[in-house]
């Protein structure tokens, strides 16, 4: 175990609740990086996909990072990751790799997903080291393409969204 694994193992990971949802659309916020979605959407994401996401949680029980995904209609073998963010105060421990470890292997029991998704724009270069040490830790194949592009975007100069998509994976 890393020292980083050691860290993180420190913290409880679990299904998110309702009550969570303002401390993710925080922990979204804060991050600058990520869309951030209204508060709304927080707390029914929290209610309607708690089975296909993640939270961490300190010693306090304070949320303090977090994983949203859905198994796709189209796809049901498919999670698709919409958002990973990690409270400033946690960067570093490799939180963002156990929420992301820990919530793909409970759906891959649960919903036998076999390959995951997510977007991810240019230069976003923690997300892209993210996925791909999940794919090199996985023994996986990871496809890229543009799925978004920027012209599609209706509210302002927006980065085209790259799809990656990962799999297989292994139960």
């Amino acid at each position: 175990m890393t020292a980083a694994q050691a860290d993180s193992a420190q913290l409880q990971i679990d299904r998110p609740s309702v009550t969570d949802g303002a401390a993710l659309w925080r922990i979204a916020r804060d991050s600058k990086v990520l869309d951030l979605n209204s508060s709304y959407s927080y707390l029914l994401w929290c209610r309607d996909f708690a089975a296909t996401s993640a939270v961490a949680r300190d010693e306090h029980g304070e949320a303090v990072g977090f994983v949203t995904g859905y198994v796709r209609p189209d796809r049901p073998r498919t999670l698709l990751i919409w958002q990973v963010a990690v409270d400033e105060a946690q960067r570093g421990r490799g939180l963002a790799a156990a929420l992301l470890d820990g919530l793909v292997a409970r759906c891959t029991g649960e919903h036998r997903i076999t390959a995951i998704e997510t977007t991810i724009t240019p230069g976003n270069t923690a997300s892209e080291r993210l996925f791909t040490s999940f794919t090199e830790r996985h023994g996986a194949a990871v496809e890229r393409e543009v799925l978004f592009d920027t012209g599609l975007f209706p509210d302002g100069p927006h980065d085209p969204e790259v799809l990656y998509r990962i799999g297989p994976l292994s139960p």
